[in-house]
């Protein structure tokens, strides 16, 4: 059989023999005893033994896998601890039993993470993120064992754990070992260990926020919504770290965020990603981004959903406020002002804010249209092809709230203008000239319908 499809259930139906790896004195017959005991036994019976004598066991288990190189018994022992460990994660901390002080509990697995085939590093993986996470740990996340002594300085440190999972995830997702597993399985340990500080300081060093970007795309299928969640966790995790959120404002991760929550009825997923909006906000790049996106539209529909989570529905409230109060931030007309006298012009949030023309409509009959006539020179002298489809929208909005706008932006001489660029060869520029020649001879009300 293919090494790489194997399931925990096919490997532990095998027969391992014990007795042969005690007379070549790979284990001793304590461990012989113990391992009769528990293997092949019913969860119940090995529920029992664990509870009593578990930490004695994981020593067991620990020793075979680090004397023992047969391929078959370290896929067996593998299975063995990935099924103890899915009946009961909290049998995890039983690896870090005080009686196992002197064992170095975490070099097998961290080894074997690179040596074996597809199934010992998966179960490798899965294991060491496991046990890893919840170590006895200090106020700055740092485990019980990373004091300095002579006794432990042999033993594998955490920086040594964290460093090389987060090597090994990372390669993961870069060049997969296994075209369907490696991904999900990478994903699913990142989202456990992203939960530590020092894991997001050595996944932005590994450059490997860029890695989790791509996964965010809307999902279809039970697999897919899982491996989204999963991801959109990540970065929600990941939303707490400077570093990180410096490093998602240069990347393309807003858009697919609101892609998702726009198209998403699984609740968890809009949770996540709701509560990383909710993160993100308080950064302004990130702020004009969700208003540009039409995030104040999405939010206004997810409030209109019935959501059983509260917590769901106080950051969907908290988003709201936020996204109000950037508006505001980002909308005044002072603001709008200096990037049309400095010619500046680009997509910013006031543009295509209905709530900014209506306020400030009035505001453009200063120092004899100042604003608009500089928009009028806009249309005439840049090469810009956003600003030039900027001053066209622009125009056109003015045209629609102004009630004279028609005969203001007549008597400048707007429609030669705009008229010119309708063969402009930018498609955004030649698109918002045609809405502001609707606007010049139809009036507002005939040219939105229209534009519907």
């Amino acid at each position: 059989m293919d090494r790489a499809e194997l399931t925990t259930e096919q490997v532990l139906k095998r027969d391992i023999p014990w007795e042969t790896y005690m007379s070549t004195k790979l284990i001793n017959s304590t461990s012989l005893q113990l391992l009769r005991r528990y293997d092949k036994r019913p969860e119940s019976q090995r529920a029992s033994l664990l509870e009593d004598d578990g930490p004695a066991y994981v020593r067991v288990f620990v020793n075979i896998l680090r004397n023992i190189s047969k391929e078959e018994t370290v896929e067996y022992v593998l299975a063995l601890i990935d099924d103890m460990l899915t009946a009961n994660p909290k049998r995890a901390r039983l690896f870090h039993d005080k009686s196992l002080s002197d064992e170095d509990t975490y070099e097998p697995f961290l080894r074997l993470l690179w040596k074996g085939n597809w199934f010992i590093q998966e179960k490798s993986c899965k294991i060491l993120s496991t046990i890893v996470s919840v170590r006895p740990k200090f106020h700055n996340g740092m485990a019980l064992n990373e004091e300095s002594s002579d006794s432990k300085s042999k033993l594998t440190t955490i920086h040594d754990v964290l460093t090389g999972l987060v090597d090994w995830l990372c390669s993961q997702l870069r060049n997969p070992s296994h075209p369907t597993r490696s991904v999900p399985i990478a994903i699913n340990c990142l989202a456990t260990l992203l939960r530590e500080a020092p894991v997001r300081s050595l996944f932005v060093q590994a450059d490997g926020v860029k890695l989790l970007i791509p996964l965010i795309s809307p999902a279809s299928n039970q697999q897919s919504i899982q491996l989204l969640y999963e991801t959109c966790l990540c970065i929600w995790l990941l939303s707490f770290f400077e570093p990180a959120v410096d490093y998602l404002s240069t990347t393309r991760v807003m858009p697919r965020l609101v892609d998702v929550v726009k198209g998403s009825t699984k609740e968890k997923v809009v949770r996540v990603v709701v509560l990383t909006f909710r993160n993100l906000i308080p950064k302004s790049a990130f702020a004009a981004q969700m208003i540009d996106l039409g995030l104040p539209q999405i939010v206004q529909s997810l409030k209109a959903q019935a959501w059983s989570d509260e917590d769901l529905l106080e950051a969907i409230n908290q988003l709201e406020e936020g996204l109000k109060d950037n508006i505001k931030r980002l909308s005044s007309f002072d603001k709008y002002k200096q990037q049309v006298l400095l010619g500046h012009l680009d997509w910013s949030p006031m543009h295509k804010d209905p709530g900014f023309w209506r306020e400030n409509i009035n505001n453009f009959e200063e120092n004899d249209f100042q604003v608009l006539r500089v928009l009028m020179t806009i249309l005439d002298t840049s090469t810009d092809p956003t600003a030039l489809a900027v001053a066209c929208y622009d125009l056109s909005q003015f045209i629609q709230y102004h009630p004279g706008g028609r005969l203001v932006a007549s008597d400048l001489k707007a429609k030669d203008r705009v008229m010119k660029l309708m063969n402009h060869d930018n498609a955004e520029v030649r698109k918002n000239a045609l809405l502001s020649v609707q606007r010049l001879f139809l009036g507002a009300k005939y040219a939105s319908f229209l534009q519907a």
